[in-house]
């Protein structure tokens, strides 16, 4: 047995960011990983799915090219071997710059294996060829990650069932798709299949489509977002086996055959034989531990729970920020730290975005709402994508900023500006006192502000800050 000021398990975003910080202090420590490194946004999720989504977005853009005076649009095809070529190249890329973080540690300090804890204090580690080796360090951060929800029932079908694992590894894909499952990743990779002209069909056991609360911005993207392709909601889904290898997806009302299905059900978090048992607190339905988010700090222990792993915000930014908070208490001593706004976003046209409190977050409180649809919003119109809907909620009387949520183009742009106003705490009164040049979409998050601040103060206040 060997002993480590800090051991890491994971090399994801949480587990990397954590050994930057960590390298800054001490080199007495090891990082252990289990199954391919380069992190899941790199490999498999942020990073393809937004190269897979540009392809697509720009062959959708050729239908439209005959509005703006161009023509020979209708002549495009898509290459769809090609496209995911170049979606593995742009990837091959990024994760070229992931694997840096650790290829220039020692041997002794980056371990390719699997862990699993014997306590609070010591972890025994089986390395990939086969031998085991016990190390006892006196902080341990789990940062092990997650992995698609598969049922177990449909493996038996496969390589029919896809999953952001797999999906851009694929030279060619089958051309009828159902994608089972529509939060973020299901809208997002569903619609750019749709416009890359595969058949596609999602399908959603809940009634309502990704991150959305507010039932009139949940509308419009079904609106938009179901005119690409047919949307199967509130309804759980049956799979069986149908002519000549196809597969049938019944939610027993219209059975729809397909040659592939791509499960975008959530993901799973990798605590499989982790032995979170041995650390002698309670643990969840999910078999998970209680852990505070300012701290990541499990009860009183030495162990941090960090990333992915601990089935909260599975968002890189968040991994990050997570992956800092728990090397530096490991560190330095706890300290509590303020975690950030929340942004959700999916890339769909019209984007979606979620900032701050949710609409259903807060019913049974007093709040305003300030609106604008994007219809008749002059820059959208200029670029053919006037569509979509606004939605900002403030306290009335102070006017202070609570959250958003919109299906709108730009929104990973307002969704931002939005977070950035609520971290510091703003006022509906005070961001419309700041610049909004003309013409850009953010007028109309300054229309849907304007609605608000009559909401909140009863009239309109003054846009300009005296001297």
């Amino acid at each position: 047995m060997r002993h480590v000021h800090i051991a890491i398990l994971g090399a994801g975003t949480a587990g990397l960011t954590a050994l930057s910080q960590v390298r800054k202090h001490t080199d007495d420590f090891v990082i252990i990983n289990h199954g391919p490194y380069g992190t899941t946004c790199a490999r498999v999720g942020c990073m393809p799915s937004k190269a897979l989504i540009q392809a697509a977005d720009d062959f959708h853009r050729g239908s439209q090219l005959a509005t703006l005076g161009i023509r020979g649009g209708e002549g495009l095809k898509v290459d769809l071997p090609a496209v995911l070529q170049r979606v593995r190249d742009y990837r091959d890329a990024r994760v070229a710059g992931v694997l840096g973080a650790t290829h220039s540690l020692q041997p002794a300090q980056n371990i390719a294996g699997r862990a699993r804890l014997d306590g609070p204090g010591r972890v025994i580690v089986t390395h990939d060829d086969g031998r085991e080796e016990v190390i006892a360090a006196d902080r341990i951060l789990i940062a092990t990650g997650s992995r698609p929800v598969v049922p177990q029932a449909w493996q038996a079908f496969g390589n029919r069932i896809l999953t952001t694992d797999d999906l851009f590894e694929r030279p060619d894909l089958p051309r009828r798709i159902a994608v089972v499952g529509l939060g973020v990743i299901g809208l997002e990779l569903g619609q750019a299949l749709a416009r890359l002209g595969l058949d596609v069909h999602g399908f959603e056991l809940r009634e309502s489509l990704g991150p959305l609360t507010d039932p009139v911005i949940q509308a419009e993207a079904q609106h938009r977002i179901g005119a690409e392709f047919p949307l199967h909601l509130g309804r759980a889904v049956d799979l069986r086996e149908g002519a000549a290898g196809t597969l049938i997806v019944d939610n027993g009302e219209s059975p729809v055959e397909v040659d592939a299905v791509l499960a975008a059900m959530g993901r799973r978090t990798n605590t499989d034989g982790l032995g979170l048992q041995t650390l002698g607190v309670p643990l969840d339905a999910r078999g998970l531990p209680d852990f505070d988010r300012n701290t990541l700090q499990i009860g009183d222990l030495p162990v941090y729970f960090t990333g992915d792993v601990n089935g909260e915000l599975q968002v890189l930014h968040e991994a990050s920020d997570e992956g800092f908070i728990a090397a530096f208490n490991a560190l330095h001593g706890t300290t509590c730290f303020r975690r950030r706004v929340p942004l959700a976003i999916a890339f769909t046209d019209p984007q979606i975005a979620v900032v701050g409190q949710t609409w259903q977050a807060l019913q049974g409180r007093s709040f305003a709402t300030g609106g604008f649809n994007f219809a008749q919003q002059a820059r959208a119109m200029a670029m053919l994508r006037a569509a979509g809907q606004l939605h900002v909620y403030a306290e009335p009387g102070s006017g202070k900023l609570l959250g958003a949520e919109m299906c709108v183009p730009g929104a990973e742009h307002l969704g931002h500006l939005l977070a950035l106003a609520l971290q510091r705490n703003m006022t509906v009164a005070e961001l419309l006192t700041l610049p909004f040049y003309h013409p850009v979409l953010e007028e109309g998050l300054r229309a849907a502000l304007r609605v608000l601040a009559r909401a909140v103060y009863g009239e309109a206040p003054l846009e300009m800050a005296r001297l």
